[in-house]
């Protein structure tokens, strides 16, 4: 038996705490993953269970019909474990309505960005949904394929404008720099080449809100499934797995209607660039360093890396030493007492998040988790010991047995073999677009 609406759920569990049938569809999930589920979804949840209203959330995974496996013949419900070292805490997650495959029923996806209803639409795409080029800007070529974003919202965004709708929030979740003036630009490119007559709409009508999201969600186990299966007393297909600290920085800049996420623990604020900085260049780029060099000492997971004394000196040097003195903080913002915290979060033997998992698409993280901050140190004449080193190991991983699960997989193969492969993945006019330019000594 499986987790529906109508199975009764064990005292320490906790269920939604409001009327799911009573709610309309206000948000569309792009990417409807893991992440999703144990964080915006979960906000939304809090939100409703609050006493806001409307903001049911339908998901779309843009290409594989796994997530609309799990979640549709469970009434879109699925469980949300807490874990750390001394207990888990399991609740029930409602927020999901059902979960659309766009490859399968493209129509449907546009008819829920189209809906009177829906107020904004959402992404956790990765860094290669967003189909970037290494200029930064849109790859127009691959935008027309069957997985882009773009198309769906063009589409949904034009059925608005003919219907005399209001315009979107188009909220990126993903770990982009500036992530909200990133998808405006790359959405105004794609509009400019299949919808030009709906950019002056978009631009009057549509808002794209920078975002900071901070939540560590390992991939779902067979084992996490068999855990939560003794406490619910029920299959949960659709189960996921995270730590007990979340946050999520938003920028208060909306088209319309939004959910009261401030009052269920989400900071609305002016600017997000200090706190998404501090993300991306000392936790993202911190996780992306113990995989690399975690994998190359052998190790499976974060906290076992993180725990070897080889380790663990070199990724607080990179927090505190390398990446801390590039970050403009914002009042209050405490980069010393966010590094501390997070080498406790690294060191969670509760969550096993696998390195490698850390280690996909690295040609995607690496210029805004590691080349931004070695291009500050460069201009003033210093260098980042930690980086450098987690750069070889980088590409000590291209060279070995590893499977490399990137988009640039076979070019960042190529590149990597033999001698001058710094050069060729970093140099000018090399493989990786940055600032920063290796030493020839390096």
């Amino acid at each position: 038996m499986r987790l529906t609406a109508n199975v009764p759920l064990p005292a320490p569990v906790t269920a939604p705490g409001y009327d799911r049938a009573a709610q309309a569809a206000g948000i569309v999930h792009i990417g409807i993953g893991a992440f999703h589920r144990a964080h915006q979804a979960v906000y939304t949840d809090d939100a409703m269970g609050a006493g806001d209203r409307d903001w049911g959330i339908v998901g779309v995974s843009l290409r594989s019909g796994d997530v609309a496996a799990q979640l549709n013949p469970q009434d879109g419900l699925y469980t949300v474990s807490a874990r750390s070292a001394a207990k888990a805490e399991l609740r029930v997650i409602g927020a999901v309505q059902k979960v659309l495959v766009a490859a399968d029923e493209p129509q449907a996806v546009i008819a829920a960005i189209a809906a009177p209803t829906t107020h904004i639409v959402s992404f956790t795409v990765t860094e290669k949904g967003y189909l970037r080029g290494i200029d930064g800007l849109l790859d127009l070529a691959a935008v027309r394929g069957p997985s882009s974003l773009y198309r769906f919202v063009g589409a949904g965004l034009a059925a608005r404008k003919a219907a005399g709708l209001p315009g979107l929030t188009l909220l990126s979740c993903d770990n982009l720099a500036d992530n909200g003036a990133a998808l405006n630009v790359l959405m105004r490119q794609y509009l400019a080449a299949d919808h030009p007559g709906l950019i002056d709409w978009f631009d009057a009508n549509c808002r794209c809100p920078a975002s900071m999201i901070d939540r560590i969600v390992p991939a779902t186990t067979e084992a996490d499934r068999a855990a939560v299966a003794s406490v619910l007393g029920v299959r949960d297909e659709g189960a996921v797995v995270t730590e007990g600290f979340s946050q999520w920085v938003i920028e208060d800049d909306f088209a319309g209607p939004r959910p009261c996420w401030e009052a269920v623990g989400a900071e609305l604020v002016a600017a997000v660039a200090p706190y998404e900085t501090a993300k991306l260049r000392m936790l993202n780029g911190a996780h992306s360093a113990l995989a690399y060099i975690g994998l190359g000492h052998g190790h499976e997971f974060v906290h076992q890396a993180i725990a070897d004394p080889a380790i663990r000196p070199a990724i607080e040097r990179l927090m505190l030493d390398e990446a801390a003195p590039t970050i403009d903080v914002a009042p209050g913002q405490d980069l010393r007492a966010y590094a501390a915290a997070l080498l406790g979060r690294f060191a969670n033997p509760a969550l096993h998040h696998r390195l490698i998992q850390i280690a996909m698409d690295g040609s995607q993280k690496i210029p805004q988790r590691w080349l931004e901050t070695l291009a500050w140190h460069q201009a003033r004449g210093s260098r980042c010991p930690s980086l450098e080193a987690a750069i070889a190991a980088w590409i000590a991983f291209l060279q070995s047995d590893h499977r490399i699960d990137d988009p640039l997989a076979d070019r960042l193969r190529e590149a990597a073999a033999g001698p001058g492969a710094m050069v060729r993945l970093f140099g000018e006019g090399g493989l990786i677009a940055s600032e920063w330019r290796p030493d020839p000594a390096t």
